[in-house]
């Protein structure tokens, strides 16, 4: 197998990876969280895209300095010992799949309003989403690769609607619609930061991915860096922009209590036909952000085997270089979730394992910039990164972060069955 098999990931693709698992289902939600907090919100998104900036030049930096470690979470192994390495992998895997049974929730409700019939019943909307992430999953099994080139074309569709609502809002601007609340006083927006900061992270997170994924990416130490950088920038900015737009624009109230902010807001101006269209777009945005999810689910047990982290059983690939096995168990446990959602006594479970996810997702976050300060590198972003980190912690609630930590503890036994060496260094 040549290189650009084992590594067909580009920097455009990698930058896609990066873009394409950020701008998903939690973009085209988030105007409605961020409704009451008005310009207070647009603040929060300056603040927590400057932390995702800090932590996304620390993965890079990381990359550059430990180019031979097979991404994100073997750097922490090796930086902060093989015990924080398997607890910080394994914490972040089970994010990835729990929020893949989410996201694929999300496709399918975007997917139903357009045609009704597949979310009539709590039964077929989990069936739907099974099946968009099990027809995931069947492309990912065909190796990264063609994984990679569905992610290029869903990131730029799924620009689509983010971009329609700049263009609408640039209009109203230029012909002086616009009336924008007033700015609140320094008191009131500092009592509301904290919890909106905490909410604008969650639809950040996925700037890591091309440093998780650093095996598929050619030249690592080189872009990885610029991937990272160039895809949270980018993203970034357009959520702020469209985000700032649906808030600041229409009524706080309406954009509060509605179930499609990013719809309503182009409805309210291009009419109900191009609300469909968004709607479309943002059923293919959370496609999208499914199948670089689904890429990563396979890649971090995978990495972690091949350093040493995990079981030799994690290590087990196709002939093309792809992880079986992680990935039908991975979409397995998702798709349990997902079932779950079709009882109404469950589905509470499930929305609170959403949010878990995302929290244990910060222990990667806080254990890269732990482990660049160990090794002395990037001293200044990392430490904005473990500060950043701390802060979401705090945001995120301590039912959330003890759980996560429960989460982590079931690692252990794996811990002590992991091989005493990478597969790398073992005799042929």
């Amino acid at each position: 197998m040549d290189t650009s098999d084992k590594r067909p990931f580009g920097f455009w693709t990698a930058t896609a990876l990066v873009v394409g698992g950020m701008i998903g289902s939690g973009i085209f939600m988030m105007p409605a969280a961020l409704a009451p907090f008005g310009w207070t919100g647009s603040v929060a998104w300056i603040v927590s895209i400057a932390g995702a900036l800090a932590i996304a030049y620390t993965i890079g930096r990381m990359a550059q300095a430990m180019p031979e470690a097979s991404g994100a979470v073997a750097i922490t192994g090796a930086a902060l010992g093989e015990f924080p390495g398997v607890l910080v992998g394994w914490s972040y895997w089970v994010s990835v799949w729990t929020a893949n049974a989410a996201i694929a929730t999300a496709a399918a409700s975007y997917l139903a309003a357009i045609f009704p019939p597949l979310d009539a019943t709590p039964w077929s909307g989990a069936l739907t989403s099974v099946a968009l992430l099990w027809l995931l999953t069947l492309l990912n099994l065909a190796g990264a690769r063609a994984a990679g080139q569905f992610q290029v074309v869903t990131t730029i569709l799924k620009l689509a609607p983010l971009i329609a609502v700049i263009v609408i809002a640039v209009l109203l601007g230029v012909h002086g619609e616009v009336q924008l609340p007033a700015f609140p006083a320094a008191q009131t927006m500092m009592a509301g930061l904290a919890t909106a900061v905490t909410l604008t992270l969650f639809p950040l997170v996925g700037f890591e991915s091309a440093g998780v994924a650093a095996e598929r990416v050619r030249d690592p130490a080189r872009n990885i860096m610029r991937a990272s950088m160039a895809g949270t920038v980018v993203t970034g900015l357009l959520y702020i922009l469209v985000c700032s737009a649906i808030v600041l624009i229409l009524s706080s109230d309406a954009v509060a209590r509605s179930s499609a902010p990013f719809a309503l807001f182009v409805g309210q101006f291009w009419g109900a036909g191009a609300a469909q269209t968004i709607a479309l777009f943002g059923a293919i945005a959370a496609i999208g952000a499914l199948n670089g999810w689904v890429l990563i689910q396979g890649e971090v047990p995978l990495g972690m085997a091949r350093a040493g982290l995990l079981p030799a059983w994690f290590a087990k690939v196709s002939s093309r270089d792809v992880p079986v096995r992680v990935l039908l168990v991975s979409s397995g446990l998702a798709t349990v979730l997902i079932l779950c959602t079709a009882s109404p006594t469950l589905g509470g479970v499930f929305q609170f394992m959403a949010i878990l996810a995302s929290c244990a997702t910060l222990w990667l976050y806080l254990a890269i910039c732990g482990a660049a300060l160990v090794r002395r590198v990037a001293i200044p972003t990392a430490a904005i990164g473990l500060i950043f980190s701390l802060f979401a912690f705090w945001g995120a609630g301590w039912q959330a972060s003890g759980l996560s930590v429960v989460l982590m503890l079931t690692s252990i036994p794996l811990y002590f069955l992991r091989p005493r060496t990478k597969l790398a260094e073992k005799p042929a």
